[in-house]
């Protein structure tokens, strides 16, 4: 007698015995798996394999400057910057050609409350980023940056790291604006505060709310301008130096020796 499974194999042309089970490659157990990059060779177009230094050197190279073409214009503020978006977009290319990856490995972050003018509430975020700039051998440089941002949602940990990959683009690459520098416009002016007369400095030094710190701050300042020896007429209206005044009375004020 035939059982419901032989007949069943019978009439979809099987005879019914159960297929032996397939026998273990015992090989293929063991042996690891064959790695496909193994016999990789660089083609024309991947990046040369030189070591991260190199790699990024050249990724200075070619970003080169990045402008600030952002104006931010509210609430009375008014400044030019070079927003997050923008420097990745000049380092993304760049990178890509060089076989350079920026890799955040740790993040630290730190959270508060800030209140606006209107009563709302905001959150801080404070983020420390380590960082791994990987050339194309994959050797790295640690590298750290750090961010702040504020948001009355959940997004002040997003922008803060924004602003540290900011941070460290613009910084690890040593990246200029373009601009005139500032030492430049203050050599044009040509015009500078007029210096302090000796006179004026002895008025404030005999001036009896001047305190002893800013009497040792009115040292400092007479000693960088070489004005320690400079005499005027004191109280009394004898002459007598700068320097022998402000001791003088520094010491009358804090009750040290004459």
């Amino acid at each position: 007698m035939t059982t419901l499974a032989e007949r069943a194999a019978a009439a979809a042309g099987r005879d019914g015995a159960p297929s032996p089970a397939a026998e273990p490659d015992e090989f293929s157990l063991t042996a690891p798996a064959a790695d496909p990059m193994a016999d990789y060779e660089p083609g024309d177009g991947d990046p040369e394999m030189v070591p991260v230094h190199i790699a990024w050197l050249r990724v200075r190279r070619d970003v080169r400057a990045i402008g600030k073409g952002e104006e931010y214009n509210e609430r009375g503020t008014r400044y030019s910057y070079r927003g997050a978006d923008t420097v990745v977009q000049h380092f993304g290319p760049v990178t890509l050609k060089h076989g350079v990856h920026v890799l955040p490995v740790r993040v630290e972050a730190q959270y508060g409350e800030k209140l606006t003018k209107a009563g709302s509430k905001m959150r801080e975020c404070s983020v420390v980023v380590t960082w791994h700039v990987m050339g194309p051998k994959g050797d790295t440089l640690t590298l750290q940056s750090a961010g702040e941002a504020l948001d009355t949602s959940d997004k002040s940990t997003t922008k803060a790291q924004t602003v540290a990959l900011r941070t460290l683009l613009l910084t690890g690459g040593l990246i200029p604006t373009g601009d005139r520098d500032p030492d430049a416009e203050r050599i044009e002016r040509g015009i500078e505060a007029p210096a302090r007369s000796a006179e004026s400095y002895r008025d404030e030094i005999l001036d009896p709310k001047t305190s002893p710190g800013r009497l040792q701050q009115i040292g400092y300042e007479l000693s960088n301008l070489r004005m320690m020896g400079a005499r005027v007429s004191n109280e009394t209206g004898e002459p007598e130096t700068l320097e022998s005044l402000g001791r003088r009375i520094y010491n009358e004020r804090t009750g040290g020796a004459s």
